[in-house]
């Protein structure tokens, strides 16, 4: 960091001094903008120079000696938490101790989100929707190895504007090591076979070992169907094994869900589906990637084999940059092809209408972009069909602006 930023940094410390020294530094003359400033720090002993006689106002700053200005200023009595949290370990290193208190700083932090949906949908009927969905995020970090972070969910529906719309705790999850397991617990968003399988949020546990390979075991309670929806979609447990090799990423899984579709009424109806699938991605160059996954199927309706609905398929991805919140004017590109029997997902991540046990194949592509920063929009347009009933279809246009603080 240049030693001007840090001057001006070390300039809010509030160090004061009864007495300057005389231009204590031969490359700071009298009537340099920040000679004074230097003075009062050097008075105080936070700055030294270089020892002959230069202060190196152009120079870059290591945080280690970035380290050293903070150290001298608390010796100084000077309120510096935010500081001395940003360079705790280089502090740590150089033998200062950091009280708990300015460890802590930011300790919780609050984050949110604002999304605007427009959907139109053509299939057995013509219907449009569109809501306005707000998220509160709250992060909180429990100690430095264990985090805790919640999320508040409201949808208004803007179709009928009855003002029914409700406020969900829809997040509320733990995140920490284990040895060296990374642990995930509580209720969190849950994501198989890169969505493939199911993407939404359940009850339950994760553990992982490793990085560029890890394998992941999971287990819990899924999600009931809908917001209104008393269907279970059971519960699960399975494994994931997945390979980071640079430019190709490789996924290899199994869950196993029980007691789907069971309701108040009607407990007795119960599926168990047994997924496996296998799949890879490849980055070309930083901007183009195709990604494709093969999943199999093995699922029983009341300990009996389900027949008909498919238990095999495919998908494949084309995608082309991508809109980034933090960058303005960032943009990209989709393609997405599916051929799914019924028996290979339970929640697809696809805004596509899936058509439930009965399987589906069709296409969607879309575009995202970056309005100003933390503003991104997205259109999609999604063609699909029902693998069982091949007269039922679906056309659907989504659009939405999404907003992010």
């Amino acid at each position: 960091m240049k030693k001007s930023l840090v001057l001006a940094m070390a300039m809010a410390l509030g160090v004061t001094a009864s007495a300057y020294a005389a231009n204590p530094f031969s490359d700071v003359p009298a009537g340099h903008w920040a000679y004074d400033s230097i003075n009062k720090l050097a008075a105080a002993g936070v700055i030294e120079g270089y020892g002959d006689s230069t202060f190196g106002g152009d120079k870059l700053m290591t945080r280690y000696e970035m380290a050293q200005i903070v150290a001298k200023a608390m010796a100084k009595g000077a309120n510096v938490d935010k500081l001395a949290a940003e360079f705790a370990d280089e502090l740590d290193n150089l033998g200062v101790r950091v009280a708990n208190l300015e460890k802590k700083a930011d300790n919780v932090k609050v984050t949110g989100e604002m999304r605007y949906l427009y959907e139109d949908y053509k299939g057995e009927g013509n219907s449009f929707d569109h809501n306005l969905r707000s998220r509160i995020w709250v992060n909180g970090q429990v100690n430095d190895d264990w985090s805790y972070t919640g999320m508040l969910q409201n949808t208004q529906d803007l179709k009928d504007n009855a003002g029914n719309e409700t406020t969900k705790f829809q997040r509320a999850y733990v995140e920490g090591k284990l040895g060296g397991l990374n642990v995930t617990a509580g209720r969190y968003n849950a994501f198989f076979a890169n969505g493939n399988v199911y993407d939404t949020r359940a009850d339950g546990v994760e553990v992982s070992y490793g990085s560029k390979i890890q394998l992941k075991g999971f287990a819990g309670k899924a999600t009931d169907a809908g917001d209104d929806s008393d269907v279970s979609y059971g519960n699960y447990a399975g494994a994931e094994l997945t390979g980071d090799f640079n430019k190709l990423g490789l996924t290899a899984g199994y869950v196993n869900f029980k007691d789907m579709g069971a309701t108040t009424e009607k407990p007795e109806t119960n599926r168990d589906n047994a997924i496996w699938y296998v799949g890879g991605s490849y980055d070309f160059d930083g901007n183009v990637a195709v990604s494709g996954m093969y999943l199999k199927g093995d699922m029983s309706l009341n300990d009996e084999d389900e027949k008909g609905i498919g238990s095999d398929g495919w998908t494949a991805g084309l995608t082309y940059k991508g809109a980034e919140a933090s960058e303005a004017g960032s943009w990209g590109l989709f393609a997405n092809y599916y051929d799914q029997g019924g028996m290979t997902y339970v929640a697809h991540t696809t805004d596509a209408e899936t058509f439930a046990y009965d399987g589906f194949k069709g296409w969607g592509v879309g575009t995202n972009y970056t309005f100003a920063k933390n503003i991104v929009g997205t259109v999609a347009y999604y063609d699909t069909e029902n693998k069982v009933k091949e007269d039922k279809k679906s056309h659907i246009v989504w659009a939405d602006l999404t907003f992010t603080f």
